[in-house]
């Protein structure tokens, strides 16, 4: 395997564990996760060869690899789960009904402009709370279902 193949897959599963866990909605997206990785590897390589630091090609390949993807409306909508629901259901059936609830919330992060660090806005505590309610109304027009 030479080196290219080797650091392309190296950004690729690092890209898709992030996905997974936080970006669900783009887990599956191929080319998404192709192109991303291949520019990361491609950035990383080009950093090496101009004679950066291991750390400083490692900075830029993750700016790259990472771009955009900081502030996650699913960890969000899953934190609100874990924290205001997690008495009335099993601790196994909270990130399965976070994900059936980011469809339900999306809409509520459209008012918001999501920079990576809009966690430690007030405007975050906001959005907590609006989608806070909009659980406990759906939990209460529909069940746990």
């Amino acid at each position: 395997m030479n080196t290219q193949q080797k650091d392309l897959s190296y950004f690729t599963l690092r890209l898709q564990e992030l996905l997974y866990t936080s970006f669900p909605e783009k887990a599956h997206d191929q080319k998404f996760i192709k192109q991303r990785s291949s520019w990361a590897a491609n950035a990383y390589e080009g950093a090496f060869r101009s004679g950066n630091a291991i750390e400083q090609c490692d900075h830029i390949a993750d700016y790259i690899l990472f771009e955009g993807l900081h502030f996650s409306p699913f960890d969000t909508i899953f934190q609100v789960v874990c924290n205001e629901f997690d008495t009335i259901m099993a601790d196994e059936e909270l990130r399965s009904f976070a994900l059936k609830m980011l469809p339900l919330c999306r809409s509520l992060f459209a008012n918001y402009e999501l920079t990576d660090d809009f966690a430690y806005s007030e405007a975050y505590d906001l959005l907590y709370t609006e989608i806070t309610g909009t659980i406990a109304i759906w939990i209460e027009e529909n069940g746990l279902q």
